[in-house]
């Protein structure tokens, strides 16, 4: 069911294209590879890992060490750490030129860039114990994303790179798990330099329904590089994920799982309802961009939101920006990623 929903926000997001399917169609060699494959096509070093949660999930995780032609380094360089959205991938941060992705924009500065992909997509469909194809397997929202996965990855980067803070990129649901990772888990965001939010999700107290707001994706993004985003998505994510969205849609709260009855949600939270993410405690120094144009991460629900980040050191609003434009766009790097890396850099002067 899962790959329904997640193609039918695809189909959305990208709107009609006629003739895709057509026989040579597909003209860049990256639609046919694997996030390591991509990587190393640019030119770039990278390392595959494993990361098993505390209950049991192993997630598939990308480094890109260094730039390209950028001999390694015996000195550590600042870390980095790219979390994707719904229904996607780390690919996202990998699927445009290597002058147009974050990733490999982030490796030429200087930075040791990880990747990570959550729970249940194509990279991290794995477990200890149960089958993907077991109803156990997907039993899980983005609760267990932030109670479980971000502290995993974050620890797993800690102690394989010997850096004890990095910087955190997420893009729409890569935002959501970070709020309330770090609202919940103070030892967590203190290991956290700088939370850039690229699309912020908390509330979509202002969509009317996740599948109908997905905006569709400019043609000028798409004419060169269609095949690739089409292959390396929708990467996936489970049904209980989907119905916590239309929850969050239907409630405009920021709220756990409801897990549909008062005994269920006293067994998981030891009270009848689900709790409320409080944004207020989270102390992360915290970028935001957002965009005028996006109709998942609403202008009216970002308006609410920023006044609720307690370390807001940068905000943007762009306006022609839609959903997908922050690691698509064309002027991604002009309109976020310069100063976003500036942003970095400050930081590591003081």
């Amino acid at each position: 069911m899962w790959q329904l929903l997640a193609s039918a926000c695809w189909m959305l997001l990208l709107g009609p294209v006629y003739g895709y399917h057509k026989r040579g169609s597909i003209t860049n060699p990256e639609a046919n590879m694997n996030i390591s494959q991509i990587i190393s096509h640019w030119g770039y070093p990278y390392e595959e890992y494993d990361v098993v949660t505390k209950d049991g999930y192993v997630l598939g995780i990308y480094r890109i060490p260094h730039g390209r032609g950028c001999a390694r380094r015996t000195a550590p360089k600042p870390v980095v750490y790219l979390q994707h959205g719904l229904v996607a991938s780390a690919s996202n941060w990998i699927c445009n030129l290597p002058n147009n992705s974050l990733a490999f924009l982030l490796a030429d500065s200087g930075y040791d860039v990880w990747m990570g992909n959550s729970r249940g997509n194509t990279w991290s469909r794995k477990h200890l114990t149960f089958s993907p194809k077991s109803p156990e397997f997907w039993a899980f929202s983005l609760d267990e994303m932030a109670k479980y996965d971000l502290p995993a990855t974050i620890n797993f980067i800690v102690e394989k790179t010997g850096q004890e803070r990095l910087y955190y990129v997420g893009h729409s649901q890569g935002t959501t798990i970070a709020f309330i990772a770090f609202s919940t888990n103070p030892e967590l965001a203190k290991r956290i330099k700088i939370f850039f939010a690229l699309a912020p999700v908390v509330t979509v107290k202002y969509t009317k329904s996740p599948m109908k707001k997905l905006t569709i994706l400019s043609r000028k993004v798409i004419k060169s590089r269609l095949d690739v985003y089409l292959a390396q998505s929708p990467a996936g994510t489970s049904v209980q994920n989907m119905l916590h969205w239309v929850q969050a849609a239907n409630s405009g709260l920021f709220q756990a799982f409801d897990w549909g009855n008062p005994d269920q949600n006293m067994m998981h939270f030891h009270q009848l309802t689900p709790p409320l993410y409080n944004v207020t405690k989270m102390e992360v120094p915290t970028a935001v961009w957002s965009g005028g144009q996006d109709l998942v991460s609403d202008p009216k629900d970002v308006e609410n939101l920023l006044p609720k980040i307690t370390k807001l050191i940068y905000y943007k609003l762009i306006p022609h920006y839609n959903h997908v434009d922050f690691y698509l766009g064309q002027d991604a790097p002009q309109e976020i990623y310069q100063d976003l890396i500036r942003l970095m850099e400050e930081c590591l002067q003081n």
